[in-house]
């Protein structure tokens, strides 16, 4: 996080900030809801992130697991997602190679997103329920992409309390 502006309008706080970019690995699954969906991803980068690669490297997790939400006309999500997982910095220049060839090694630049947070186990109604506030708090003033959307998780699933999630839009 480079810089932030904190904002808020109509009851929701939220702020601009930039997010560094970098090697990500990658898992897309489709045709499942959601909740299934992103779970089944995140199990599979956490193994790979666990030494699940050509390297037996264990490398540790990063923050957050960031879910691609791809929302429909009426602002539900349709059955797709890509869960995105930032190599650790020590492995950034040559990240190693996944066992499972379902995890994609990609480049994502970096980003200015407009960032909203709440608390709690984060599924999919919160997650749409939580974009809705955002696009409504931004108005029609900010340009940002409304053909996705990240939901993002920063906790362990074993960390009951004061837990942290987010939805981004990216600024256009």
């Amino acid at each position: 996080m480079l810089s932030f502006l904190l904002l808020t309008r109509e009851q929701l706080s939220y702020e601009e900030r930039e997010c560094e970019g970098g090697q990500f690995a990658v898992v897309e699954v489709t045709g499942k809801p959601f909740d299934e969906a992103s779970k089944e991803a995140a199990l599979k980068l956490l193994k790979y992130v666990g030494g699940s690669n050509d390297k037996g490297a264990g490398m540790g997790m990063t923050a957050p697991v960031s879910i691609t939400a791809f929302p429909a006309e009426d602002g539900s999500l349709q059955q797709k997602v890509k869960v995105y997982l930032r190599i650790p910095n020590q492995f950034q220049a040559s990240p190693p190679c996944p066992s499972d060839e379902s995890i994609k090694i990609e480049e994502r630049q970096g980003m200015t997103i407009y960032s909203t947070q709440f608390g709690g186990y984060a599924k999919e109604v919160d997650y749409v329920n939580y974009a809705a506030k955002l696009k409504t708090a931004l108005g029609s003033e900010a340009a940002y992409r409304k053909d996705f959307y990240f939901c993002n998780g920063y906790d362990p699933p074993m960390k009951p309390y004061g837990r942290r999630n987010e939805v981004w839009f990216v600024k256009e």
